[in-house]
C-alpha cells in the first residue's frame, strides 16, 4: 500500500458511502469515488456481527493483501471503501475466493 492512505474518520466514510458508486460482489461491497490527488485512499469496514476480533482482523488482512496486488494496476487515483457482507460464514471463505471477488468488483468499477 505504498501509494495508498487509509480512511480513518467517520465523515470520510460517510462521504464515500453517500456519494460514491456502489458495486456488489459475493462477499464484498465496493464504494468508489475518483479523486484528483496523487494517492489512493482505502477504508475497510467489517461488522462486529461477522465474528470476534480475531476473525474480523483476519478478514481485514486478507482484504489489504489482495488490494496490494491490484493497486499497481489502477489507472487513476480513487477513494475506496470495502465493506464485508456480515451474513457470510468465514469458514466457507478463503484468500483466493476473496481475490476473485475483489478482481471482479474492480473490473465492474472500471478501475483495472
Amino acid at each position: 500500500m505504498k501509494n495508498t492512505d487509509t480512511l480513518k474518520k467517520n465523515y470520510e466514510f460517510k462521504q464515500i458511502l453517500t456519494n460514491g458508486n456502489c458495486f456488489f460482489g459475493r462477499y464484498l461491497c465496493l464504494y468508489v469515488i475518483k479523486e484528483n490527488s496523487y494517492k489512493n485512499k482505502l477504508g475497510i469496514a467489517v461488522s462486529k456481527k461477522t465474528g470476534n476480533a480475531v476473525t474480523r482482523n483476519k478478514i481485514k488482512r486478507w482484504l489489504r493483501e489482495n488490494y496490494n496486488e491490484f493497486e499497481k494496476n489502477f489507472i487513476e487515483n480513487y477513494r475506496i471503501v470495502l465493506l464485508w457482507k456480515k451474513n457470510i460464514d468465514i469458514e466457507k471463505v478463503d484468500f483466493w475466493k476473496i481475490k476473485n471477488d475483489m478482481k471482479s468488483l474492480f473490473e465492474k468499477a472500471g478501475m483495472i
